[in-house]
């Protein structure tokens, strides 16, 4: 039986990118305002132009997935364009002699660790919406483009490899193939991305290069490759060190470049145009929008115009907001997803209300929203709180950690109750006043992640007072003062976020033990509250695996009848090229679900973020009447933008 309920999680910093779609005509750099080109509803990103005008293919999830649009001067709404429907990712789509190229990740591979991502084509108009793939069976593909003929295609392939664990720069290698034959298929160069064509026979790609800086490169030859034997070939460097430049996008007339670049002197990135003969840069974006980060550029058929994506701007009186809830396609019929505009959630035990932490600094506190996303109350403020539980067996106390994030074992994070008057929600006030009950004693260490037993009376947590972070139980009134505590696992490895089962038999969490000299890798285990009949769970079979130490599995839940657990992990490998994103820890953190004796894993999200700390309320049904308010700027935070370069891009600046 499949699993059912209303999963609630969080995504790291998508709510604020709030990114349109925007192209300045070339040749009026100087004078001219950006014309955008999408209508600033959800987050519009890789578009590409489809003629010399300013008609555009490009992503939206504007229907709770990325899926692909077309939009054209005096069209009232973009209209969606042919795709797989039961696909949660597509991407970079291009349109060329009324065919329709595109990545998507609906078909799962064969084996743990590996992209779902693969290029597919359709033709625009057929009535049959037959779908083509082009990436062998096997094998992952990103980053597609097609030459200015549309007789080759070019993809950043990681061929049929397992996924090695980066999450910065891809191993992948520049692939060519006939659009008629993609079988054909012919390894240009070693270790490229995003490629581009300047003609059917010059291809520019980015890379990081040894002295550390991304640059673009450039591969030449003959314009019927399969006449060539000498491939691979070594690239020359087109870009020089002392800035960062990617995701690059070729003028037809083979003399320049647009790239977007990341200068050391500089906050953000900004889109610039590179002369191939003079060697000099020629900025575009900082002319118009000197303090936005702006991603992905391209050029129109005709190089009249340039776009990209970026942040559309703060929102203003009247305009759209981040919804407190956003719903997200689900690819389970029963299973409901909504994105929460914080961290942490934890359902109310009827499910009406929902508590979660907003940013994980100084200022996160504690929130409580409505279910239905309408109405929302602050119950701490101007304190550091993470990961929240919910009584099961009261309807106005909360658990929460209060201390930083991210620490060492020995740094003081404590176990507070919260109690708060539920009658109190029903009038205007936005601050709920509450009790603060600190369950630990100051200097017992790191003590987080709490989770309450289902009759209200034990909490389960991790704490590092021992020098190794462990997990514990103490009375979930009372605490350690009065109640008493004991330990609940002990060893030399990081055991955490645990999840107490519904029937209270059983007691999920992430550890490393079975590899505690890596401790970035984490694997589900159960125990008894007595501490007796510890296992791992075999995620899909993993038990025995050669890759069964490569699992990152984290933020463990169980479904309300025990049988199943939701988590997040890297078992999806990367959606797309990192590089081309703002900054995401882990761009392959995704939610699974799997039973608990390790059979049926099901993976739920897919795209380029970092989901975690997700939420299960599997019981009756929520009220939702009013979850799709994503347009109603009554209803919402401000769109703000604040969204970060990759770190791995900043680090030395």
């Amino acid at each position: 039986m499949d699993p059912k309920g209303t999963i609630v999680f969080s995504t790291v910093g998508r709510s604020n990118y709030g990114f349109d779609v925007f192209s300045v005509q070339l040749n009026h750099i100087t004078t001219a305002t950006e014309h955008r080109l999408t209508d600033g509803i959800s987050i519009n990103f890789n578009a590409q132009f489809i003629d010399e005008g300013q008609s555009i293919v490009f992503v939206s999830e504007r229907s709770g997935s990325p899926q692909i649009y077309l939009t054209r001067p005096g069209l009232p709404k973009p209209e969606l364009l042919a795709s797989v429907p039961q696909s949660l990712f597509h991407d970079r789509p291009i349109l060329k002699n009324n065919r329709l190229y595109f990545v998507s990740a609906h078909e799962q591979p064969d084996r743990r660790f590996q992209s779902w991502s693969a290029l597919y084509s359709t033709e625009i108009g057929d009535k049959d919406n037959k779908i083509t793939r082009l990436t062998p069976y096997g094998a992952v593909d990103y980053s597609p483009a097609v030459s200015k003929s549309g007789k080759f295609i070019a993809v950043a392939s990681y061929g049929s490899r397992s996924w090695g664990g980066e999450f910065n720069e891809l191993n992948t290698d520049i692939v060519v193939f006939p659009e008629s034959d993609p079988n054909k298929r012919i390894l240009v160069c070693e270790k490229g991305g995003w490629p581009t064509w300047s003609c059917d026979s010059s291809i520019y790609f980015h890379r990081q290069a040894d002295d550390g800086w991304w640059s673009v490169f450039r591969v030449d030859f003959p314009e019927n490759p399969h006449e060539f034997s000498g491939f691979p070939i070594a690239p020359l460097r087109v870009t020089p060190p002392g800035l960062h430049c990617f995701t690059p996008a070729a003028f037809h007339d083979g003399k320049r470049l647009t790239v977007a670049t990341r200068r050391r002197n500089k906050n953000y990135r900004h889109i610039e145009i590179f002369d191939l003969e003079s060697k000099v840069f020629y900025p575009v974006s900082e002319l118009i929008n000197p303090n936005f980060h702006h991603y992905n550029p391209f050029v129109s058929p005709d190089s009249t115009f340039l776009g990209y994506h970026r942040f559309r701007g703060e929102s203003t009186q009247g305009e759209t907001t981040i919804p407190h809830l956003e719903p997200i396609k689900s690819p389970i019929r029963d299973i409901r997803l909504l994105r929460i505009n914080g961290n942490f959630p934890s359902f109310s035990p009827d499910g009406h209300l929902i508590a979660f932490n907003t940013y994980l600094d100084l200022n996160g506190g504690v929130k409580i929203i409505k279910s239905d996303g309408s109405k929302r109350w602050t119950l701490i403020k101007h304190r550091t709180a993470f990961h929240n539980s919910w009584s099961p067996a009261e309807k106005n106390v909360i658990y929460t950690s209060l201390g930083p994030i991210f620490q060492s074992a020995k740094t003081t994070v404590q176990i507070a109750r919260v109690v708060f008057d539920l009658s109190d929600l029903n009038g205007d006030r936005e601050e709920i006043p509450c009790d603060v009950k600190i369950l630990t004693r100051e200097d017992s260490g790191n003590n987080a992640f709490p989770s309450c037993s289902p009759d209200g009376k034990s909490v389960v947590f991790r704490s590092g007072r021992s020098g190794y972070k462990n997990l514990y139980i103490l009375d979930a009134v009372n605490g350690e003062f009065d109640g008493g505590i004991r330990q609940l696992t002990n060893g030399p490895w990081i055991d955490t976020m645990p999840s107490w089962s519904p029937k209270g038999d059983l007691i999920a969490f992430s550890s490393n033990m079975h590899n505690p000299d890596n401790p970035a890798i984490f694997s589900i285990y159960v125990i008894k509250p007595d501490g007796s009949e510890l296992r791992r769970i075999p995620v899909a079979g993993a038990e025995g695996s050669s890759e069964v130490d490569r699992e990152r599995i984290n933020h463990v839940c169980f479904s309300n009848d025990g049988e199943w657990l939701l988590f997040t992990a890297n078992f999806g490998g990367v959606t797309a090229e990192p590089v081309s994103w703002p900054n995401q820890f882990q761009p392959y953190g995704d939610l699974f679900v799997v039973r608990l004796d390790g059979s049926g894993l099901r993976r739920l999200t897919c795209n380029g973020y970092e989901h975690g700390t997700p939420a299960w309320h599997s019981g009756g049904e929520l009220d939702m009447g009013r979850v799709c308010l994503e347009l109603n700027a009554e209803v919402g935070d401000k769109l703000k933008g604040e969204f970060e370069e990759p770190r791995w891009i900043t680090c030395d600046f």
